[in-house]
């Protein structure tokens, strides 16, 4: 109805929101903060019944939370892009269940951070959209140049990878 979110719930004013999104029942999320730290957690843990919210991520300083994305139902990798115009990909049971903290180190930057996070199934590929208004989605499935141990600098992402490093 045009009613500011900041209405209904307290936040801070320097607060900014990364994603809204409906509670589902035993639905997994990545949460990941820019200096390149995540975990997944359950949708159960993150819900609060006061109007404060509950604190998850405690990312270090200068960190702030940067990616909060449900995980497919069988996702069984995950694809981390960083602002350095890097991606890596390993498999996502590498990464802990918390209920909150920091996390792990999901990709190592010397230069930016973290720019996107995605949850995916290796059998059936990476797909992003393509730029522009095309609406065209492009699907990835050999991977295997960009597979490496979680916490690795990771490799330049495929070609027709979008230039905002987003894997939406």
């Amino acid at each position: 109805f045009g009613e500011p979110v900041r209405l209904m719930i307290d936040i801070e004013g320097d607060t900014q929101i990364i994603n809204f999104m409906p509670h589902r029942a035993g639905e997994q999320m990545i949460l990941a903060a820019s200096d390149g730290r995540g975990f997944v957690a359950k949708s159960e843990e993150l819900l609060a019944e006061t109007r404060k919210g509950r604190q998850v991520v405690t990312a270090k300083a200068g960190a702030k939370l940067k990616v909060v994305r449900a995980l497919p139902a069988h996702a069984d990798y995950l694809a981390i892009a960083g602002d350095n115009r890097k991606l890596v990909i390993f498999p996502l049971s590498e990464v802990p269940v918390m209920g909150r903290g920091q996390g792990v180190m999901l990709q190592r930057y010397r230069d930016g951070g973290l720019s996107d996070a995605k949850g995916f199934t290796l059998a059936e590929g990476l797909s992003w959209a393509m730029g522009g208004d095309s609406g065209r989605i492009r699907t990835e499935t050999d991977l295997l140049p960009w597979r490496a141990a979680r916490g690795a600098a990771g490799r330049m992402p495929p070609n027709g990878f979008p230039r905002n490093n987003r894997v939406d």
